[in-house]
């Protein structure tokens, strides 16, 4: 059963060394984040299981102790997923990669810990259908959802600008903050794959994690520095 989620963005410039002299200006985003896992922890869950989007590559499951490194972003920084002996194997996703620095910032070692890479693409139900498994699992599971919202609120976004953006995030805000599950499940495809909205498979993976679930939500916070929007919310 789902006990708790917290949702928090996953662009590499959340670890420090990656944004280098730019730093300074997540900080806020950064401090929500590390609440947001906070409240996981409070939880006292039995697993935490970390959602990304992720390439081919990355997609399915990672173990506890999973490898990954911010080098391909210009910082010499490897991160291990929880607190278990590193093993050897293919390396976490930029999205885990970011999930598994945030674990470190909080020294979690509350519950074991495991990875799962989505494709972003996955329709709907069978996110839902996912997040129902992974709730199953478990008496007691909390999820760390990596994922951000549209890439195209400004010219200088990386998806460059789209009228839709504003409009996509807020509604996506909106209903992260108020675990809005109906709001979340008819997120559509089309538009998150237009608008580069990266997380919406994983927040419908959490949508299926929590039917029955009756949690309550929070929003921590709301930006969108890069033209990319970032939220940080929790359910409990």
């Amino acid at each position: 059963m789902l006990v708790a989620a917290a949702f928090c963005p996953c662009p590499p410039l959340l670890v420090p060394e990656v944004a280098a002299g730019a730093a300074g200006e997540l900080d806020a985003l950064r401090a929500a984040c590390v609440d947001a896992v906070g409240v996981l922890a409070a939880a006292r869950p039995d697993r935490l299981v970390v959602l990304g989007p992720a390439d081919e590559a990355g997609q399915g499951h990672h173990p506890e102790g999973a490898l990954g490194s911010f080098r391909g972003f210009g910082a010499d920084v490897e991160v291990s997923l929880g607190a278990a002996e590193s093993v050897p194997g293919r390396g976490l996703p930029p999205s885990l990669s970011v999930g598994a620095w945030l674990l470190s910032r909080t020294d979690w070692a509350d519950a074991p810990v495991e990875a799962r890479g989505v494709d972003r693409s996955t329709p709907p139900e069978r996110c839902a259908q996912a997040g129902r498994e992974i709730a199953a699992a478990a008496p007691r599971v909390a999820l760390l959802v990596m994922g951000d919202g549209s890439a195209c609120r400004t010219v200088k976004a990386p998806g460059y600008f789209d009228e839709r953006a504003e409009g996509f995030d807020a509604g996506a805000a909106a209903a992260l903050g108020t675990a809005d599950l109906a709001a979340l499940a008819a997120l559509g495809e089309e538009p998150a794959a237009g608008l580069q909205a990266s997380g919406r498979a994983v927040w419908q993976l959490a949508v299926g994690a929590a039917e029955g679930a009756d949690l309550r939500g929070r929003l921590l916070r709301e930006e969108a520095p890069y033209g990319v929007g970032y939220f940080v919310a929790t359910w409990s």
